[in-house]
């Protein structure tokens, strides 16, 4: 028999119930399974855990009993390969050669980042429920990116005047950080965003989330923090606002500003 392999990425349901799923051709029948997961810790000190798993057939065959590193996040991949050979299924994970933080949540391994845009869970701010919005409903780009109408973001807001209120400061707090940028698209006739706008779809007013990507910090914690202002890259076709060319030039940069980039100035960030 050949080995068989399979490389998927891990969600938040999995980590939480320690389950993974498995090549169907890998699946005999029996009560249990010995499974190993091969992983580095931090992306560093090399690990090895063993387990006698249940495989179970939910939508696909997964193995279930596991318990996941502290360090895999969602979206993290995942290689699984059968070794009938062996008589194990073996679960590996690869290190980044330059971890980062997406969003403040640290990465020592590969990642999907379509997928670490949508499982994302937010708090209970509205900051976070916009945030939560636009990552769960927008149309999502293979380097993590989406976007959303204004129009269709409104409607999931709630309505009302005080719902109107608290989605306009939330969006200017996500402008203002970096997260969030204002751009034009357009919609099709089932709702689709699309960005840039199609040819002869007329234009809609969009919100595009792009994932803010860092290199891993010295410390484990980051904790409440400043962040120091940075230069940015802007979805195709937009650019910075005069405001954004100002404090540019007011940080004391000595280069001017690319095309297509824009400032994002120094603040404060929970977590």
């Amino acid at each position: 028999m050949k080995t068989v392999t399979r490389r998927l990425a891990l969600w938040r349901a999995d980590l939480e119930a320690g389950v993974c799923a498995i090549p169907e051709d890998s699946v005999e029948t029996r009560p249990e399974v010995k499974v190993v997961i091969e992983h580095r810790h931090l992306g560093r000190a090399a690990t090895r855990a063993v387990f006698a798993a249940e495989p179970l057939q939910d939508v696909e065959w997964q193995v279930t009993g596991l318990t996941w590193p502290d360090d895999v996040h969602p979206g993290v991949l995942v290689t699984v390969v059968w070794h009938p050979g062996k008589d194990e299924l073996v679960i590996r994970t690869a290190a980044l050669d330059e971890p980062v933080t997406v969003d403040g949540v640290p990465f020592f391994h590969e990642y999907d980042s379509k997928v670490v845009t949508r499982d994302y869970e937010p708090d209970q701010s509205n900051r976070a429920k916009v945030l939560h919005t636009v990552r769960k409903l927008g149309r999502v780009f293979d380097d993590g990116s989406a976007v959303i109408s204004e129009d269709l973001l409104a409607k999931r807001f709630g309505r009302g005047a005080k719902a109107a209120f608290l989605l306009r400061n939330a969006l200017d707090q996500l402008i203002r950080e970096g997260f969030l940028t204002r751009v034009e698209g357009s919609v099709d006739s089932a709702g689709h965003p699309s960005y840039p706008a199609v040819d002869g779809k007329p234009v809609t007013e969009m919100v595009f989330y792009a994932p803010m990507v860092e290199p891993i910090p010295a410390e484990s914690a980051r904790g409440d923090h400043w962040v120091s202002g940075f230069v940015r890259k802007l979805p195709r076709g937009a650019q910075p606002s005069e405001k954004q060319l100002d404090l540019y030039r007011a940080a004391e940069n000595e280069q001017p500003l690319a095309p297509g980039y824009t400032f994002v100035q120094k603040h404060h960030r929970n977590g």
